[in-house]
């Protein structure tokens, strides 16, 4: 025992005492539980719903759980540092008996909410945050790496519309067009290697590589046929790769008049020959597939001299 333990023992002077002084470790507190909400809660002042509001939680955001009494929680919203009592409805922990499932059932119902003509607002963020926290709680799932591209997905289209609207989008050279943020794609890339939903997010990032408006510059569909054709080498059982075949095809076939215009036959030539047989590829290859039928609707078009871009009336 050391000598300045002893000291105070002694000034202490008595077993009660070294007893109280050995529980001292005990009284820490163990950190808060963190849980997700399922569904929308009131934070009250105490544990009484006829106490003061002090706040909403919305789905899919964040608790950490403080203490328990009876039906209530003693909670701190995390993202938002307000602590009241919520009710203990609809708060899924880790422990929780097929917690995966329910929070990604909780994202799938805000997702289609969202979807509706009249849906609920802000169900599409409703839907991200609970997509997203599943993947975090629940790491092992079988639904981790869909909860986590999706999450990503939403996140995606609402980026891709704030910079879709602005007047750069329209810029050819893709340098000067706003980026959608690409982390949460790559993070999906990172952590689900070699799996279709890894395969998804890396088909986002091609639309950071666009051109905006061809404007007649025929490097633009040269270049996107490349990246697309590309694509499919590097992942030839990705979900996407009838569609980026099919992409490559079409700007094939729009070059075929875009070259006939700078005077070049020969290119256009090549071009045409091109375009058909990517056009056959998918249809052989995905036949029963809507990528299927339109590289049919694209032949047809290439062996008719329909134009497939551009000013199409005739």
């Amino acid at each position: 025992m050391g000598k300045g333990l002893a000291k105070t023992l002694n000034r202490l002077g008595s077993p009660l005492a070294l007893l109280a002084l050995c529980s001292v470790p005990s009284l820490r507190a163990a950190p808060a539980e963190r849980a997700i909400m399922v569904r929308e809660a009131y934070i009250y002042i105490s544990p009484d719903q006829s106490s003061t509001r002090m706040a909403n939680l919305s789905r899919g955001q964040e608790v950490a759980i403080l203490e328990t009494s009876h039906e209530w929680l003693h909670i701190t919203q995390v993202d938002g540092n307000v602590t009241g009592w919520i009710l203990d409805k609809g708060v899924v922990r880790i422990s929780t008996l097929e917690g995966d499932k329910i929070v990604f059932g909780a994202a799938a119902d805000s997702e289609a909410e969202a979807s509706r003509r009249y849906g609920r607002k802000g169900a599409d963020k409703d839907a991200m945050r609970l997509y997203r926290r599943m993947a975090e709680y629940f790491p092992q799932s079988p639904l981790a790496g869909e909860a986590l591209y999706r999450a990503a997905d939403i996140r995606w289209q609402e980026d891709a519309f704030d910079v879709n609207t602005r007047p750069s989008a329209r810029e050819r050279n893709p340098l000067l067009r706003g980026e959608i943020d690409e982390d949460w794609m790559r993070e999906v890339m990172k952590k689900f290697p070699g799996t279709k939903w890894a395969d998804m997010a890396a088909y986002h990032l091609i639309e950071n590589k666009l051109c905006g408006e061809w404007a007649g510059d025929t490097k633009c569909p040269e270049k996107e046929t490349e990246i697309y054709e590309k694509y499919v080498r590097e992942r030839p059982q990705s979900p996407k790769a009838a569609e980026a075949l099919y992409q490559a095809a079409s700007r094939q076939a729009a070059l075929i008049q875009m070259y006939k215009d700078d005077g070049n036959a020969g290119r256009s030539g090549g071009a045409r020959n091109k375009a058909i047989g990517l056009a056959r590829q998918i249809a052989s290859q995905y036949p029963q597939t809507d990528w299927g039928a339109r590289a049919q609707m694209l032949l047809y078009s290439i062996e008719h001299d329909i134009p497939t871009s551009g000013n199409t009336i005739q």
